[in-house]
């Protein structure tokens, strides 16, 4: 068995780590990204790379149709990684903008995942690997779009997983904390585009976050290397029997923890406490 693996988002950090791993270490990977010129980086380092945009449903079928070219119909595992976030309190997200969130961070991923099962149930085996978030589990003020969007993510893959029962495909939910990427330069990008952060009442609290945002290096404890993602995904991709959930860094073992036992109003103002002004 080749063992090819489809990842989404590899134009940096978790996506760009895990697919470099992967390939050294003898898998066939499929590294997209959704511009072109981050497909140019990933071919010129020795890649198999094509252009997925996750908001335009024929770029994900071409993506998927080029796949299935190449491997003879046959995908051994998916990685669901690109995504994005959008900060903004929830009163000032337009429709658009939750539309948006939603389109690159939910629906292209089931879309796509729609894509593989059929393939996956033909061949009697597969993986479904989904980079959640402990924003997936817990909720953080100023990331209401990209809370909801994890959450859903959450929700589908639960359920995929009781779908799949027997099948011989499983389902695994990532759920990092915070890991260095780009995704807080992406992000200051995404607060410029979807929100008018003078005309807001929560003005204040925004360009503390924006000095969170565009702090270099770290802008939180226990910030951990894309590597620590890795080592999960290699075990839900090599494991007999791979976790249902995978987590990543003290932040989502320490939530966890908290929401288990703490009371919605006291774990309330904790949250409140450590997501609203850094």
């Amino acid at each position: 068995m080749e063992k090819t693996i489809l990842i989404t988002g590899c134009s940096s950090g978790i996506g760009y780590c895990v697919a470099k791993a992967l390939h050294t270490h003898g898998y066939r990977v499929f590294a997209t990204a959704r511009r072109q010129e981050s497909v140019e980086m990933l071919l010129n380092e020795g890649l198999e790379s094509f252009r997925l945009d996750l908001q335009d449903s024929d770029s994900i079928a071409q993506a998927f149709e080029h796949v299935m070219h190449q491997t003879n119909g046959e995908l051994y595992a998916l990685f669901n990684n690109g995504a994005y976030g959008l900060p903004g309190a929830i009163e000032d997200l337009s429709r658009k903008a939750l539309r948006d969130q939603f389109e690159t961070n939910v629906l292209g991923w089931q879309e796509l995942t729609n894509l593989v099962l059929p393939v996956m149930r033909k061949q009697g085996y597969g993986r479904i690997i989904q980079n959640s978030s402990v924003l997936g589990f817990v909720s953080l003020p100023y990331r209401g779009a990209y809370n909801a969007t994890k959450y859903a993510i959450e929700g589908l893959s639960d359920t995929m997983r009781l779908e799949l029962t027997g099948s011989n495909i499983y389902v695994s939910l990532i759920e990092p904390g915070p890991i260095e990427s780009k995704f807080r330069e992406n992000a200051v990008k995404m607060l410029a585009k979807y929100v008018d952060v003078e005309k807001s009442i929560h003005r204040e609290r925004y360009r503390k976050v924006l000095k969170r945002l565009n702090t270099k290096g770290p802008a939180v404890p226990f910030t951990l290397p894309p590597e620590a993602v890795l080592r999960r995904v290699v075990h839900a991709l090599e494991s007999d029997k791979p976790h249902p959930r995978y987590y990543v860094t003290f932040p989502t073992y320490l939530f966890g923890i908290l929401k288990r036992f703490l009371s919605t109003r006291t774990l309330d103002a904790l949250l409140a406490r450590s997501g609203g002004d850094h």
